[in-house]
């Protein structure tokens, strides 16, 4: 089998981080509507549960990216990027477009109102609330002849990787103590928000992720052994960002919860810890059914991703909201997250195909 179509760790994140992140968008649109306290409680605490997405992502572009081009160098990159360019940006494009033209409504702290104000809100994440991540995330892609280079630096030697983890975890943690005095609740609040979306916010995972697979062997091993003691850090820290969550009082403010903190950082590392733990126990165990649906699904996570909110609004405006009259936050929750992440693949699938189709057409 081709090293490229081998499923890794990388793709079992990008499935588990494609399917939380719409139930986080359900929850945010849910959580504008008038709740009780209780269903306010519920909301915060399934919200957290989830609130890993865009670290597990992160760290599983840079693993499998390193593990499919273990030797690249610069020279590879403009052959990486034409790669890239119709995997991830065009559909970028495409679904920034259509969100800024046809759901003007989505966008985030500002409306466009010229040209300039289009161009803006088409690069900096605002066209919809989960495009920030996607902003974010392409900063990596086109930065990663650094990652290529820490992973050929480092290669297997154990004093290099721990040299290389402790300068980004200082870098990491300065930046985020930054975030916190003057960004989260700080005098940069609002003229500051696009820190969320710079690379430096996420650069421990990308760190990790490329280590992660110099070391897949070691870390396989580790996790296997003691997946156990994961469970028990995962309960500590969940506690811990709910009582942060929480100490905001109501009603509660996602905003709350941002991924910007130490406590935070943790709870996803354990996160992406444990499904890591799932994935190298079905490879070891050869499980292939399993390894080939989440290979599957992972090449079309990214593009179901950028469609999610799309068909999430259409559902939510079709019958969403007189289903929340009709019957309970709970069961609008599961309604919409169901038929979204159906409509979301489904449709990644069928656009991936009608685009194969007619590339063939045209270079015939």
């Amino acid at each position: 089998m081709d090293n490229s179509t081998k499923a890794d760790i990388g793709d079992y994140l990008k499935v588990f981080a494609c399917t939380a992140v719409m139930l986080q968008s359900i929850l945010a649109l849910i959580l504008k509507i008038s709740l009780t306290h209780n269903e306010q409680t519920g909301i915060g605490f399934t919200y957290n549960l989830v609130k890993f997405t865009a670290p597990a992502f992160i760290f599983g572009i840079l693993y499998t990216t390193i593990r499919t081009h273990p030797h690249a160098t610069l020279k590879d990159y403009p052959t990486y990027m034409r790669g890239q360019w119709s995997a991830l940006f065009v559909p970028t494009i495409c679904w920034t477009s259509i969100y800024l033209l046809l759901m003007p409504q989505l966008q985030q702290h500002n409306h466009f109102h010229n040209f300039i104000n289009f161009c803006w809100q088409f690069i900096n994440g605002n066209a919809a609330p989960h495009m920030w991540y996607n902003t974010m995330m392409l900063q990596f892609i086109i930065l990663m002849p650094i990652f290529w280079y820490i992973s050929r630096y480092v290669k297997n030697s154990n004093r290099r990787c721990w040299l290389i983890i402790t300068v980004s975890t200082v870098i990491y943690f300065l930046w985020i103590d930054l975030y916190d005095k003057q960004v989260f609740h700080g005098p940069k609040m609002r003229t500051w928000y696009l820190f969320d979306r710079l690379f430096l916010s996420f650069i421990i995972y990308a760190v990790l992720g490329t280590l992660a697979w110099n070391f897949h062997k070691q870390l396989g091993h580790f996790l296997l052994k003691f997946w156990w003691s994961l469970i028990i850090i995962w309960a500590a820290v969940y506690y811990l960002i709910n009582h942060e969550l929480f100490s905001f009082d109501f009603p509660v403010n996602l905003y709350n919860a941002p991924y910007y903190k130490p406590s935070m950082t943790v709870y996803c590392l354990v996160i992406i810890g444990l499904i890591a733990t799932l994935a190298f126990y079905q490879i070891k165990r050869q499980q292939i059914r399993s390894l080939k649906l989440f290979h599957w699904l992972a090449a079309y996570a990214y593009k179901a991703f950028l469609s999610h909110v799309f068909w999430l609004e259409l559902a939510w405006l079709i019958f969403g909201k007189q289903l929340l009259k009709d019957s309970n936050p709970l069961v609008t929750i599961i309604v919409l997250y169901i038929l979204t992440w159906l409509l979301s693949f489904a449709s990644a699938y069928d656009l991936h195909m009608i685009w194969s189709k007619i590339k063939t057409r045209l270079l015939a």
